[in-house]
């Protein structure tokens, strides 16, 4: 069974973390390849935030808590239901 994909974890942009930091945060915790946390770091800081990662809560909510104690602006938000 396919579980579906209920939340996502959001990256912030902030004034006090290197983009040497964020990458290898994302790297490390969220198993990004480099150029993928690279261009997470870019949008993040151009456009204030970036989907970092995206799933079932319980699952991103020891990420969020690993990353948030490195420093990092993030959150966990619920994906918006597409039935009306």
């Amino acid at each position: 069974m396919v579980l579906e994909k209920t939340h996502k974890l959001i990256l912030f942009n902030d004034n006090e973390n290197d983009y040497l930091l964020v990458i290898a945060c994302l790297m490390r915790f969220c198993d990004h390849a480099s150029d993928q946390a690279e261009q997470c770091a870019v949008i993040a800081h151009n456009t204030g935030k970036c989907q970092i990662y995206s799933g079932q809560f319980i699952d991103m909510l020891e990420t969020c808590k690993e990353l948030q104690g490195m420093g990092l602006k993030v959150e966990i938000e619920e994906y918006e239901s597409s039935v009306h």
